[in-house]
């Protein structure tokens, strides 16, 4: 007899409030991470795989709307209803520095200043000429290709640049150099309502901003600081999401998602869902199936080229305020307004597998990564409420 199909999620405690978003960091050397928004005032750090708890940053005084990682997850940032966003050290939970804002901040993302490519070419144009007109001594080959290789590693160096860009009640998108912290940050105007959601395109010459309170997403050239284009719906866009590749923005408005082109900016998909989504996200690795969640507290899977549902995952109390693919496509997760994270795994598991997961006394997956006592060792503010994945119990199936 084949066996049933179910999902059973780790279920990660933790949060006293509603989860309000939720951003996985890229695959690093030390695994990949899953840091937490609440309106509790206190985003949460955990292993991205196992969803166990690595520590709490704690500053806030007021709810959190946003809370992102940088590329190789040494640096968060959170936006806050203190008029505030925050830049914190990932390793030990340390506050690196707080931006003021006049009035509440809800969004905030970082943005890595890729490396120049022209640079790198002009660079080797240069150690080229020097090569060709000078004297081809064994030293002077060797000072051309020392400095060279000293001008290379100021350009990667640069690669770990950051700018974080915020948005929030004041309408202003402001873009903050991580470099210069204490210099102003740059400001683009004129948004037409409250700022909902941003993300970076395109590297550092784009981004997007949606309102909480007028339709569409809107895109902003960073050269000339003005919009470039609108991409319309017909309800307020409560979750963009730009894809790991690039290809495509996801976007969820009301009851429906759809996908733009990010190059083109024409619509690829839309389809309607089955109640009103707060969020929606692609698979990252293939592409080929979507998730969504919102009011009727379930995730569900969708096939992206169809828009067949093909999966329904029960278990959250409330609301879905949020869903993410994590990096590699393996799993997902969802936060709720029962102050919950529950991850999924992209691939159903058997009963037997299930059973497997819950057969430890206190029903706990063991955390596998060392990366997570290493940030635990390293000092992040630890506390002693129970903040581990815990795997689903029956009742909430």
């Amino acid at each position: 007899m084949e066996k049933k199909k179910v999902t059973v999620p780790l279920v990660c405690h933790g949060h006293s409030r509603p989860v309000v978003d939720l951003f996985y960091s890229p695959i690093t050397p030390d695994g990949f991470f899953l840091i937490s928004a609440s309106k509790d005032s206190s985003p949460m750090l955990r292993n991205g795989e196992t969803g166990d708890w690595i520590g709490t940053f704690e500053g806030h005084k007021g709810a959190i709307w946003s809370s992102c990682l940088d590329t190789k997850a040494l640096r968060a940032a959170s936006a806050s209803a203190d008029f505030s966003a925050k830049l914190w050290d990932a390793l030990t939970g340390d506050e690196l520095h707080s931006f003021e804002h006049k009035h509440i901040v809800r969004a905030c993302a970082f943005s890595d200043v890729g490396l120049n490519c022209l640079s790198i070419g002009i660079l080797l144009l240069n150690l080229s000429y020097n090569l060709s007109h000078r004297p081809a001594s064994n030293a002077c080959v060797m000072h051309i290709e020392k400095l060279f290789l000293m001008n290379l590693s100021k350009l990667f160096y640069l690669q770990d640049t950051h700018f974080l860009l915020t948005g929030g009640i004041e309408k202003i998108l402001r873009i903050f150099d991580l470099n210069r912290l204490d210099e102003e940050p740059r400001q683009v105007d004129n948004s037409p309502g409250s700022i909902r959601t941003v993300a970076w395109l395109h590297s550092d010459q784009m981004i997007l901003s949606s309102c909480t309170d007028t339709n569409g997403v809107r895109l902003w050239d960073l050269r000339s600081g003005k919009i470039v284009q609108t991409l319309e719906t017909k309800s307020p866009v409560t979750s963009a999401e730009v894809s790991q590749d690039g290809r495509y923005i996801t976007t969820a408005d009301g009851s429906t998602v759809k996908f733009w082109d990010a190059n083109h900016f024409g619509l690829v998909k839309s389809y309607d869902m089955p109640c009103n989504v707060e969020s929606a996200s692609l698979e990252p690795k293939h592409g080929n199936k979507f998730i969504a969640g919102g009011e009727d507290m379930w995730v569900h899977v969708f096939d992206f080229h169809t828009g067949e549902e093909l999966g329904c995952n029960k278990g959250h109390h409330g609301p879905v305020h949020c869903v993410r693919f994590s990096p590699g496509g393996g799993s997902f997760a969802s936060g709720s307004e029962d102050g919950t994270i529950r991850i999924w795994q992209t691939s159903p598991v058997t009963h037997d597998e299930s059973d497997l997961l819950g057969s430890e006394p206190s029903g706990k997956v063991k955390a596998v990564a060392d990366e997570v006592a290493r940030k635990i060792e390293s000092g992040l503010h630890i506390g002693g409420e129970g903040k581990t994945g815990d795997t689903d119990k029956a009742t909430d199936a």
